[in-house]
């Protein structure tokens, strides 16, 4: 069960970045409204996504 958490945040991280890089690149999913938003979404997905990698490699 743990490792579909840790999948499942991996998934969801690496989506949202996808998301804020569209963003940044053509303005599509928000609008491109606020650069900052869009550069703290990216490193607040990475850092989530780099946990749940850590905690994967725990439980293999």
């Amino acid at each position: 069960m743990e490792k579909w958490f840790c999948l499942g945040s991996m998934g969801v991280a690496g989506l949202l970045c996808l998301l804020f890089v569209l963003d940044i690149a053509v303005a599509t999913p928000f609008g491109g409204t606020s650069m900052v938003v869009d550069i703290l979404g990216l490193l607040a997905s990475g850092l989530v996504g780099y946990l749940g990698f850590d905690a994967y490699k725990d439980l293999s």
